[in-house]
């Protein structure tokens, strides 16, 4: 993995000390950015949300949610004897799930993020951000809690996704938010973590820290997010690859020999956290940013359904066991 491992370093991992100053500039830039990404994440809400159904359930609960026609497996007791005055049909009320989830969202503000390309519609980091706050918004609609690992605390609050954002923007340049790896301080047993990030840092650190999440007894998401070049290599002749300091250098010659080395290299890379989170039990999805945002959005949120419903049914069964 040397050649990924130079690569990354050129690509943007500077792992030198930076001074307080492009540490605090960062972080301005950040909180500068953050109102435009907010919005940005709301249509992308809105965009899946008229493109779906909601992730309701029937189950124990107080509110309302559906009436359907009577079965002979319901009880008696359940048919709403006023609704089917007016009908033909018996028909049940059912009331909605109201066992909230709590999911634990993170996402890689390291300077390998802020890399772009001329074939990405954005930077990694400015797109995990987005991605994020459309999932925050998502899951707070549909009644789950949301919390930023290490950062702040669940909570289900309509603006849980406007406070994340300011969050974000006042702690810009706090050790939690600059990291490649995610924090693990806090996660619950039966939550759910969701990882943005390009996951760029060995597969072996990338795999401890995914173990630890899955030994506090939560499941896992993982999104890795990649620009069109990481994917490619698209230069030719003498090329030069600058951290996001300039103080790491690494040239290539002839930077075309070595294409398909690097995307050898890099599948593999990729394929080890792949097959780890399969172990795991966790979902594994790659988005590029010459993509749309809803279409990670879209299938994160059919993957989350089937989660927190394979979660309630578990639940229910254990409350009739007991």
């Amino acid at each position: 993995m040397a050649l990924i491992g130079r690569l990354r370093q050129a690509a943007g991992d500077d792992t030198s000390e930076r001074s307080v100053f492009t540490a605090e500039g960062e972080a301005l830039a950040l909180a500068d950015r953050l109102p435009d990404l907010l919005v940005e994440a709301m249509r992308v809400t809105n965009t899946i949300v008229h493109g779906i159904h909601g992730r309701r359930r029937s189950g124990p609960g107080e509110t309302f949610w559906q009436f359907r026609q009577y079965e002979q497996t319901d009880d008696a007791n359940l048919i709403d004897w006023r609704r089917s005055a007016s009908s033909d049909h018996y028909f049940v009320r059912e009331r909605e799930w109201e066992a909230a989830h709590t999911f634990w969202l993170w996402a890689n503000l390291s300077p390998s993020m802020t890399f772009r390309s001329r074939f990405a519609h954005a930077a990694k980091r400015d797109r995990a951000l987005v991605l994020l706050m459309a999932a925050s918004e998502l899951l707070v609609r549909s009644g789950e809690r949301v919390a930023y690992l290490g950062l702040t605390r669940p909570t289900a609050s309509r603006r849980a996704t406007t406070r994340l954002a300011e969050t974000l923007g006042l702690n810009g340049d706090s050790p939690t938010l600059v990291t490649s790896q995610p924090s693990i301080i806090g996660v619950s047993r039966h939550s759910a973590v969701v990882l943005f990030s390009d996951f760029l840092d060995p597969p072996e650190e990338t795999m401890r820290r995914m173990d630890a999440i899955a030994d506090s007894g939560a499941t896992g998401h993982l999104i890795l997010i990649s620009d069109p070049a990481e994917e490619t290599l698209p230069y030719d002749g003498r090329t030069e690859f600058l951290s996001p300091s300039g103080n790491e250098v690494w040239l290539a010659d002839r930077v075309e020999t070595i294409r398909t080395e690097y995307q050898s290299r890099l599948s593999a890379h990729r394929e080890q956290i792949a097959q780890h989170a399969a172990r795991l039990g966790w979902s594994f999805l790659i988005h590029h940013t010459d993509r749309p945002a809803s279409e990670p959005i879209l299938s994160l949120t059919m993957r989350l359904q089937d989660t927190t419903g394979s979660a309630a049914r578990s639940s229910a069964l254990t409350r009739g066991v007991q």
